[in-house]
């Protein structure tokens, strides 16, 4: 957001990212540098949705936990990106709780295999936003709306792997992210009568 099709960036270099993190696996701390740098911007911008001035000190005790745990890590770049969404959603979600403050469960259980891909109205308003004022507005959504959006937008990836993030099913997620950036384009003024926005990609 801000940055002009940061997702699809994301994907273009998971590549890079899965060799990174390959070469890490053996101890080369040169190439974790280089993981770090790739995954670290939309994993940060993912928590401050969560957890607003707090982020950057969840994401060092999520970055502890992966650094840990690295050896265990089986996948390419694009699993890395989710396996360390999942690792730092956990630490925001411990911190949420000590605040006492719950997320709320998601209710929405409706598919959208069937709505047809038109324009991608809500993502490319998104992305002429500021960082900060996207996350102000994603914050305005309900929670499982704000987190699939970011898992998708900010963090760049795809509805299963976003599912497997919140351990919902892929379609509860894709209807989540959906409404999530069909209200905001409605906000920004970018929704139009000509077919719902898409994320795109192929349902």
């Amino acid at each position: 957001m801000g940055q002009g099709g940061e997702p699809r960036r994301a994907k273009e270099r998971d590549g890079e990212l899965g060799a990174a993190v390959e070469r890490a696996q053996t101890g080369d701390e040169d190439a974790f540098a280089v993981a770090y740098r790739l995954v670290q911007p939309g994993l940060l911008g993912y928590l401050r949705g969560l957890v607003g001035d707090d982020a950057e000190d969840v994401a060092a005790d999520a970055w502890l936990e992966i650094a840990r745990d690295l050896g265990r890590f089986r996948g390419d770049g694009a699993g890395f990106r989710g396996w360390t969404a999942t690792i730092a959603r956990h630490r925001a979600l411990d911190l949420l709780r000590r605040r006492r403050t719950r997320p709320q469960a998601t209710a929405l259980e409706q598919d959208l295999h069937d709505l047809p891909a038109a324009h991608n109205t809500a993502e490319q308003a998104m992305e002429t936003l500021s960082t900060r004022r996207a996350l102000d507005l994603i914050a305005g959504l309900p929670r499982d709306q704000g987190e699939a959006v970011l898992l998708r937008v900010v963090v760049g990836l795809d509805g299963p792997a976003a599912a497997r993030v919140l351990g919902k099913r892929p379609g509860a997620v894709r209807t989540a992210a959906y409404r999530g950036l069909r209200r905001l384009a409605r906000d920004l003024g970018g929704v139009t009568d000509e077919g719902p926005p898409t994320l795109g990609e192929s349902r």
